[in-house]
């Protein structure tokens, strides 16, 4: 049934790799000029070599979130470990794909990623989709769907993991509070992560104490995951 729908409906992504065309944008941070309001933000580090393959994150906002919101936990690390950083931001309250299924974000997301390979040299073994809460939920929910672009996923806090076409195989870590009692851990976290050991997936699976929130010690585990600074370890 799924083969007959149209692929976008389904989360899926045209975006594919490609030479840059235009200069690289100097160290800062960049409104990419998707849209008029909610644009997509582009950290661009410090020392960053445009001469070889640059790593990218693209980081999601959770629920009533923005850009300015989610940097913080991400940022600091971006900067010392000099991978680009692309923060989007929904188009409503939270991503379509929360409220009635893949759409303008989806649209917005190939333009963003489109716009950032025409100045720069993207790492195809190293982009990432990343979020917390509904951006965990997202990150988690797109990344599978377009796993022959995104080689990592880093999903925090993920409520939910809706997926309709699962494509290539990207390295996944999921991570949630054990106190966590806006996305219970049994039905969100714990959940998950079966289903993607089921389905084959290399999984780091993190459990911690805390609350719905993000923790920076967590946050840094994920980036060490993306990075390859570590060998995957269950917890």
């Amino acid at each position: 049934m799924f083969d007959m729908l149209d692929p976008a409906l389904l989360g899926r992504l045209t975006f594919a790799h490609h030479p840059p065309s235009l200069p690289p944008l100097p160290a800062g941070h960049h409104n990419l000029g998707i849209a008029e309001e909610r644009d997509t933000l582009l950290v661009v580090p410090e020392g960053l070599d445009t001469t070889q393959p640059v790593k990218l994150m693209v980081l999601f906002h959770g629920g009533g979130g923005y850009a300015q919101k989610i940097l913080p936990i991400m940022e600091t690390h971006a900067l010392e470990h000099r991978f680009l950083l692309m923060v989007p931001q929904s188009m409503l309250v939270t991503w379509d794909i929360v409220i009635a299924g893949h759409g303008p974000d989806r649209e917005r997301l190939d333009q963003a990623l489109d716009k950032v390979a025409s100045h720069f040299l993207l790492d195809p073994t190293h982009l990432a989709f990343a979020g917390h809460s509904d951006g965990g939920s997202y990150s988690l929910s797109t990344g599978l769907t377009n796993g022959h672009i995104v080689t990592h996923i880093l999903a925090m806090s993920a409520g939910f993991m809706t997926v309709l076409a699962q494509e290539g195989t990207p390295k996944v870590f999921v991570a949630h509070a054990r106190q966590d009692e806006q996305c219970p851990i049994d039905t969100a976290g714990r959940s998950h992560a079966s289903k993607l050991r089921a389905a084959g997936y290399d999984l780091t699976y993190v459990e911690y104490d805390g609350p719905h929130a993000s923790q920076p010690p967590v946050v840094a585990h994920a980036v060490r995951f993306f990075l390859g600074l570590e060998e995957p370890a269950e917890a």
